[in-house]
């Protein structure tokens, strides 16, 4: 399989249209007001002191729609478009919309927790010497956890880097990995590699463990499966209690396993008699 721009639809067209008015959006403000467009950009990034310390807790999704640069936000919306198309078609939309915006806040909330770590212990140590002052935005980092996820799935489809080298998804995913394992250890202020890195680790954890109609499918499924044994256990305790008042009345009455009541008729009738079936 070889690089081609699948259809534009489903859940990753509204997506990227969300992600291409957003980015829009902004750089009209930044056009009418550059204070009110800073101060939007500030409060809307990614940065663990605020999230920590001042509870800004939207940040950990708000970040994701914040892009900045137009060949940056170009390259990452085609990525998302070809990558995401392709997971939406095998697994469905929820699947892949669940992916997306766990990678966003779980790598968030990861690398915050990291970043922030030693400032809420009252230490002035900065880990892997990133401050937690530092900030990140844009798509790239969530957009690693989907790569990253595409290619446990379809490790064999090839990309075309920079519209020259071809390139399998799992080398490309390795590849990355390293630059950004490489940006991590070398550079002062490297909070935005860390955040992509957690964001794909997230993404290879939910390709490896996520059912297959999603997390929210299998929640909904144990939430009703529990709910339905409570109602169960609730029938075979009443149940119980109406046997001991029958007895203490001179009289048996018997029920099934689920607490549902056997009739005399039921327990003497031929279980190979269909006579009284339609």
């Amino acid at each position: 399989m070889t690089l081609s721009l699948p259809a534009f639809r489903g859940a990753v067209r509204q997506l990227v249209l969300v992600l291409v008015g957003l980015f829009f959006g902004l750089a009209l403000v930044d056009f009418v007001s550059q204070p009110v467009g800073g101060f939007l950009r500030a409060v809307l990034l990614l940065e663990p002191a605020r999230v920590v310390g001042h509870f800004w807790f939207w940040q950990l999704l708000s970040y994701a729609f914040l892009n900045v640069g137009i060949l940056n936000t170009a390259f990452a919306l085609l990525a998302l478009w070809f990558t995401g198309s392709m997971l939406e078609e095998a697994r469905g939309p929820r699947w892949f919309i669940e992916l997306f915006y766990l990678s966003a806040v779980g790598g968030a909330l990861l690398s915050t927790l990291i970043v922030a770590l030693p400032m809420v212990m009252g230490s002035h140590t900065h880990v892997l010497g990133i401050s937690p002052e530092s900030a990140a935005a844009g798509v790239s980092a969530p957009l690693f956890g989907v790569l990253v996820a595409f290619a446990v799935l379809f490790g064999e489809v090839e990309f075309l880097l920079f519209f020259l080298l071809r390139l399998k998804a799992k080398y490309m995913v390795v590849l990355s990995t390293l630059l950004y394992l490489a940006t991590l250890l070398r550079e002062r202020d490297s909070f935005g590699a860390l955040l992509a890195l957690c964001c794909g680790l997230v993404g290879f954890l939910y390709a490896r463990l996520a059912h297959r109609s999603g997390v929210a499918a299998v929640a909904s499924e144990r939430y009703y499966g529990m709910r339905n044994d409570y109602y169960r256990w609730k029938r075979r305790r009443a149940a119980r209690q109406f046997q001991v008042y029958m007895r203490k009345q001179d009289r048996d009455v018997r029920f099934d396993k689920d607490g549902r009541y056997i009739a005399p008729e039921d327990e003497r009738r031929d279980p190979n008699d269909r006579s009284w079936m339609n």
